[in-house]
Formats: C-alpha cells, sequence, structure tokens
C-alpha cells in the first residue's frame, strides 16, 4: 500500500509525495502486471507523524527521471520501508502532482521542490537516491543543502553536457509516438518493441511507459505534457555539471547500468570527482537499471546503504 501526502513546492506548485509500506509480491518490471498507487490523500499539505517502527529513523527521498513518476520506485521504497522511512516524489509536471503550464520547469525549481520535500515531510538529513534527471536533481540539492543530505545514490545520470542535437532528437521522438494509443498492450508493444529507439525488445520497458499513461477519451495518453517534458530537459542538456559534483560532500554511489546511458569511463570520472564517491554497476541492465533489474539493483546499493544509514 502507499499513502499520498501533499508537499507544496517552488512557486506553490502542488506536489504528491507517496509513501511506501508493504512489501511487493513480486517485481512488476518482471511479472508484466501495472502497479498502481492509490489517490489515498492525507490533505492539506499533512505531515504524517514519524515512523511506527523506532528503527525506522532515517529518511529516504526517492526522485524519478524525466517522464517517470513516483510508482517507478515502488519495488525499492517497498523494500527500503523495512527499516526506514522511504517516500518517492511525483515531480511537478509527473505523475499526480500539478502540471501548471506557466509554471517554471528550471533546474532551480526541482531543486526546490526536493528541498520542500525533505523539510515538509520531515526527513532531513536524508538518503537521496535519484535516477537519471532525479539524480541530477539530487546531486544539486546535496551541493546547495548539504544539512539536508547525509547520503546519495545517482542512477545512470551523466554530468557531461548532452547538447543540440540530442534536444532535436527528443522533439522528432516525442513526435513520432502513435498517440492515442488503443489500449496498454499497445502502449507496451510499442515502447517494448517497436519504438525505433528500442535496439532488441524490452518488456521492461514497455511496462515502464505503461504506468505513465492514462486513458483519455480517445484511447491512452501520457500523464505528462511533452513539451513541459523538452522544457525540463532544455534547462540542463546544454551545460556540464562537474562542479555541482565536486561540491557534494557526503558519501555517494555511482551506479550505471552496463548498457545504460552512462559510459563506464565517465561513472568512474564522476566518482573520482566526488569527494567520497563510489561505484557500483548492475549487468544486463540499461537506462532503467533499477526497473530492468530490481534484485540485481537492490544488491548493488545495499552494502553503500548499509554503511551510510548506520553510520
Amino acid at each position: 500500500m502507499a499513502r499520498r501526502i501533499d508537499v507544496t513546492g517552488a512557486g506553490g506548485v502542488r506536489l504528491a509525495a507517496w509513501e511506501f509500506g508493504d512489501p511487493p509480491k513480486s517485481d512488476p518490471a518482471q511479472n508484466g502486471s501495472e502497479p498502481t498507487i492509490p489517490a489515498q490523500s492525507s490533505g492539506g499539505g499533512a505531515v504524517p507523524d514519524g515512523p511506527a517502527d523506532p528503527d525506522r529513523t532515517t529518511g529516504v527521498l526517492l526522485l524519478h527521471g524525466l517522464m517517470g513518476r513516483a510508482s517507478h520506485w515502488a519495488s525499492t521504497a517497498r523494500w527500503l520501508s523495512g527499516r526506514h522511512r522511504a517516500i518517492a516524489l511525483d515531480q511537478r509536471g509527473h505523475g499526480q502532482s500539478e502540471k501548471p503550464p506557466q509554471a517554471a520547469y528550471t533546474r532551480e525549481a526541482y531543486v526546490e521542490d526536493a528541498e520542500a520535500a525533505l523539510e515538509q515531510l520531515g526527513l532531513a538529513p536524508a538518503v537521496v537516491i535519484g535516477h537519471a534527471m532525479g539524480a541530477l536533481t539530487a546531486w544539486q540539492l546535496a551541493a546547495k543543502r548539504p544539512d539536508l543530505v547525509s547520503g546519495l545514490i545517482i542512477c545512470d545520470m551523466r554530468a557531461s553536457a548532452l547538447g543540440a542535437a540530442s534536444q532535436r532528437e527528443w522533439a522528432d521522438w516525442f513526435r513520432s509516438w502513435p498517440v492515442p494509443f488503443a489500449t496498454l498492450a499497445d502502449v507496451r508493444r510499442w515502447f517494448g518493441e517497436d519504438d525505433p529507439w528500442v535496439e532488441r525488445p524490452n518488456p521492461a520497458r514497455g511496462e515502464f511507459y505503461a504506468e505513465v499513461m492514462h486513458e483519455s477519451t480517445d484511447g491512452w495518453r501520457p500523464v505528462f505534457e511533452p513539451e513541459q517534458m523538452l522544457k525540463s530537459r532544455e534547462t540542463w542538456i546544454y551545460d556540464a555539471h562537474w562542479e555541482e559534483l565536486a561540491q557534494v560532500r557526503c558519501p555517494t554511489l555511482v551506479v550505471r547500468g552496463l548498457d545504460g546511458q552512462l559510459g563506464r569511463a565517465e561513472a568512474q570520472e564522476m566518482v573520482r570527482v566526488l569527494p567520497r564517491g563510489e561505484y557500483a554497476e548492475v549487468a544486463d541492465a540499461g537506462h532503467l537499471v533499477h526497473y530492468d533489474q530490481p534484485e540485481a539493483w537492490r544488491a548493488a546499493i545495499e552494502p553503500f546503504l548499509d554503511g551510510v544509514l548506520t553510520g
């Protein structure tokens, strides 16, 4: 089960945070089921009373990547919740958080949202785990507010600039989506097999994108606006982020999928730049490391978490 907690982000944008509890029966990426998060709100931005288990005193904030949502962290969060208070955030423009057309979709806004979540949820100092864009937000937050972050896990996010060509490719990719999709099976098939960006069939990728679709009057469409995703992306792809990485003082684990977007050489350079960096990689995983190989992902991060969370 999961419980929704409202958070007020930068500029008054309302964000949905999700606290996970009971462990899952199996991993969604492996059994083909579509996990959902019930929209149970505590209302009014209320902060929960603290962990029921007195040993679960360490907070963990999980930040999804571009186009993702909090439920993509369900397996990881439930695994963590056995010992810690794990909360995943739907970032602005994503999931069940607000998507105001005129809101800021800048790096500063995303970082301020995460900062607000840690403070309003009473999680700090917390371990922050981020995937892709969420990882960039996590390390920018750690550099800005070291008092809020006790440890950091960076999952498959590059510190180098990606450039204008990358943004054009993404715009073309969004236009290639055959929306609306008639069924969720069509979503799974297109993103898992037919998408020209897929090199070989990838059922986990199909499940990942099925989870960010909602049913409308004419079929299944993404819960986000592609224009807002491009706007979010253009605020970080033109710049490198090595300087901010070097400012992160807490223990940090850089994780990459062997077939992901973060190359080994760059990942190891990131570890070198980080004052307290460590490295791990997950075999047989692509960019969606925690979704492709959930058990191997947990095995890769557990030793680091044990060291940080037990002090």
